[in-house]
């Protein structure tokens, strides 16, 4: 199990050191055998999950589930549950009395009887959510939680909630992980089951050093609210540390606990000049007036704003705050105000634009900003991609959950399917999300991987494969032709350590790879038949030396027959392209006026 449902063992009433309320077995007396105790709890547990011994004589409804309990467990062992149940006899009592003085407008003594006999076996009834009005917990952590009170054992966590759906996740600081010990921990605090406070604090705090800033978040809220106060000073310290920016802090945090964070990061910069401090709070301002038209949706002061004080979009990161927070339409409104503004710009915490939305988990937005360019290749600084984040923030019990006919599909279901699609139309996807491109090995061969790929299409494909280039700003990049070459062929690929190289260096690759994968990009949404054609030929063996001299002539005609097979394949493909995309009026390639002669500057390189 991991680390995350450690507590499932840390409490039980089997413990020689059996507590019921607050007074120990004495000293003198032996206390009941383990043996004793664990038929108790077993016994126990049956009034709860077993149906032949439904004995409940009251209810409580969570997530629309009506779960019978039995007031008196409950009450012994929670003060909250005493005091309410106490609280509801009494409010029934002075109902009944005032009912008895009036019975005698009860004509029918028959009907007066029925109905009294009806009333007393009602049971009564609780909404969880009025129990708890601020926070919600799910039918599985209370039904944890009940048979914890019942038994006095922590269940292991039901994986459709307690984990995610990303198969490569360890479940040990996923989203689902932490929001499921999140909920049991409001529980333990609500009805006021200390023991079990303490167990669960245990495992948050294990969560904080694992979990990534944003993840912290709902563990510090959780903290904040059941008066945690040595978690709390362990996630104010993680979030103080971090580079989460402040506008995102004042969406998520109390201003107290905002207060106190700020306090300690100006502390951490007194080192730096007091006028570089002063810029940058101008300029903080400036950008908090911009984001609070975002949070009115006031698309034309937005355009005030820009226009008066000189910032971007992509200097205020508007578009990361605006998926992060802001309503689908207020981003589909600022994406089309045509300022220029970068889907794929990287914020503080190294996040693009759809980075942020997958954590939103807001289908609309999502499909609006793949509209626009956005890339879902790229990866984080720990190398997740947008769909690697969805699913880390995705529940089984979410993602499995059925569509009824006529009712909306699950939101998170929807973002993970059109990520999914747009990630198929990329078969060199799994390369790409495989690790961070800060390993040398995996740049390079991947900057490799896409100048092969690119000089396919552009010895195929000249004229569409320039225009995509250009759509991509390749053109402004250097071709990639390895660190050290001979005749053209890369060397020493492997064992690379890019801190050894020029940080100018691997900028300019980065870029060049950046580049490479939005014409492949650009030529596969305006050209999936061709595209998905070029993919196949990739994989072909005999391209590797397809435009090298060669030895016999025999050879050079080998390969100019199979060159023109590929031509012609790749032809098919434009024709049927442009059939399907209507592209009026587009100009046609002058791919068959080429020859291997006039693309041997393409060359591709073996890898």
């Amino acid at each position: 199990m991991e680390r995350g449902y450690e507590l499932s063992s840390s409490l039980s009433f089997a413990s020689s050191s059996y507590v019921s309320n607050g007074c120990s077995s004495s000293p003198q007396e032996p206390g009941p055998s383990l043996d004793h105790l664990s038929n108790l709890c077993g016994s126990l547990g049956n009034l709860l999950l077993n149906p032949e011994y439904d004995y409940s004589d009251a209810e409580i409804v969570v997530e629309g589930i009506s779960i019978g309990v039995n007031r008196c467990i409950l009450a012994a062992r929670s003060q909250f549950f005493h005091k309410k149940f106490k609280e509801k006899n009494e409010n029934s009592l002075k109902a009944e009395n005032f009912k008895e003085k009036n019975e005698n407008s009860l004509k029918d003594e028959k009907c007066k009887d029925k109905n009294e006999n009806s009333l007393k076996d009602e049971k009564p009834k609780y909404l969880l959510k009025d129990l708890i009005p601020f926070a919600s917990i799910g039918y599985e952590v209370f039904m944890v939680f009940l048979n914890y009170l019942y038994t006095g054992k922590i269940k292991q966590g039901p994986p459709e909630v307690s984990s995610c759906v990303d198969s490569a996740c360890a479940h040990d600081a996923c989203r689902p992980a932490i929001n499921y010990v999140v909920e049991l921990m409001y529980a333990s605090f609500t009805f006021q089951i200390k023991e079990l406070v303490m167990v669960v604090e245990r495992c948050l705090v294990n969560f904080v050093d694992e979990a990534t800033p944003e993840d912290v978040i709902p563990i510090l809220l959780v903290a904040f609210h059941c008066k945690s106060n040595q978690l709390l000073e362990h996630c104010i310290q993680r979030v103080a540390r971090s580079d989460l920016d402040n506008a995102t802090l004042e969406k998520e945090l109390p201003h107290e606990v905002l207060t106190d964070i700020k306090a300690r990061r100006l502390k951490s910069r007194q080192g730096t000049e007091h006028d570089s401090i002063e810029v940058d709070s101008l300029s903080e301002k400036r950008i908090r007036k911009i984001l609070k038209a975002l949070d009115s949706n006031d698309i034309e002061l937005l355009k005030l704003l820009l226009e008066e004080t000189k910032i971007t979009l992509n200097e205020a990161c508007a578009l990361h705050y605006a998926a992060a927070y802001c309503n689908s339409k207020v981003v589909n409104e600022v994406l089309e105000l045509g300022l220029d503004a970068d889907v794929n710009l990287r914020n503080s915490r190294g996040y693009n634009v759809l980075h942020v939305a997958a954590r939103r988990k807001d289908p609309s937005i999502i499909m609006g900003l793949l509209e626009k360019g956005a890339s879902v290749l790229d990866t984080t600084r720990d190398g997740h991609t947008a769909l690697s984040i969805c699913r880390r923030l995705t529940r089984p019990k979410d993602y499995n959950e059925p569509t009824e006919r006529g009712k909306k599909t699950n939101k998170d279901r929807i973002c993970i399917d059109v990520l999914e699609r747009e990630m198929i139309r990329n078969p060199m996807i799994g390369i790409m999300s495989s690790s961070s491109l800060v390993l040398a090995d995996e740049l390079l061969m991947r900057l490799l991987l896409f100048e092969n790929r690119v000089a396919l299409a552009r010895m195929l494909f000249p004229q569409e494969a320039k225009l995509a280039m250009e759509i991509a700003h390749a053109d402004s990049t250097s071709e990639f032709t390895g660190l050290s070459t001979t005749n053209g062929l890369c060397r020493n690929l492997r064992g690379v350590d890019l801190n050894e190289l020029p940080s100018e260096q691997v900028k300019r690759l980065k870029e060049r790879l950046f580049a490479l994968q939005k014409t492949v990009e650009t030529g596969r949404r305006f050209f999936p038949n061709c595209s998905e054609v070029l993919d196949k030929l990739m994989e072909d063996d005999t391209l590797d030396s397809l435009m090298l001299k060669s030895d016999t002539s025999e050879e050079q005609r080998s390969k100019k027959m199979r060159y023109t097979e590929l031509k012609d394949e790749v032809m098919k493909a434009f024709n049927k392209d442009k059939a399907e995309m209507r592209w009026a009026g587009f100009p046609m390639s002058s791919s068959s006026s080429s020859s291997p002669k006039n693309s041997a500057s393409h060359k591709i390189r073996k890898k």
